[in-house]
């Protein structure tokens, strides 16, 4: 695993992906940290589905604040574990109370209710503001070990290994990238091998080539 230079060997990927947005379509912080909240073990795809009718009903941390559970329920009453994901979003809007007051480090972020280190990541990334870890999520946990760049199913040592390796200027970009190359291209089953930027030191190509 040592032998591979991935400062070196992960920058094809990390360009590939650059900036690229998150699949959850948000267009301000109020939005994302919402939608990160209710994409937690369920779709990004569906939180997209249902969020602008949300946000009609609820467009900033103002508006949140004020409700009770019974005014959110009817809106988000099909995404995963909805009740305790109403009550995060309800004290997490009366915590921060304005838009203006979203936090962006990792502290805060994770000090938050429904937001642990993974969420916050992809927040601070989105937000635009310096990394403190890295990005991962579940595309993240099967394709870095599949890669061997990193080894294990545990997220937090997952991330560990690859923030010992990887330099801090990187840490923003690389577990998003990781995460798109296991959505588009390093499938379950089937992947698409001779499309993947990273093939080359990739453990898994190299042992069924």
């Amino acid at each position: 695993m040592t032998s591979i230079n991935w400062q070196k060997e992960i920058q094809p990927l990390i360009k590939k992906y650059k900036g690229k947005q998150h699949p959850l379509d948000y267009h301000s912080n109020y939005q994302l940290v919402v939608m990160v909240v209710l994409s937690a073990q369920d779709s990004d795809r569906h939180i997209n589905k249902i969020a602008p009718e949300f946000f009609k009903a609820f467009p900033d941390m103002k508006a949140l604040a004020k409700v009770n559970a019974d005014a959110v329920y009817p809106f988000i009453s099909k995404v995963r574990n909805f009740r305790n994901k109403t009550k995060w979003l309800l004290e997490l809007a009366s915590t921060i109370k304005d838009d203006k007051k979203i936090p962006l480090t990792l502290e805060e972020l994770t000090a938050l209710p429904g937001i642990g280190r993974k969420s916050a990541n992809v927040i601070k990334r989105e937000a635009g503001a310096k990394a403190e870890g890295i990005i991962v999520d579940l595309h993240v946990v099967r394709v870095a070990p599949r890669l061997g760049i990193a080894l294990g199913t545990d997220p937090k040592k997952l991330e560990k290994q690859m923030m010992e390796i990887l330099p801090a200027k990187d840490w923003g970009e690389v577990g998003m990238a990781i995460s798109f190359l296991g959505r588009e291209t390093c499938r379950p089953t089937n992947p698409k091998c001779p499309e993947c930027v990273v093939r080359k030191v990739c453990t898994y190509f190299k042992s069924n080539e």
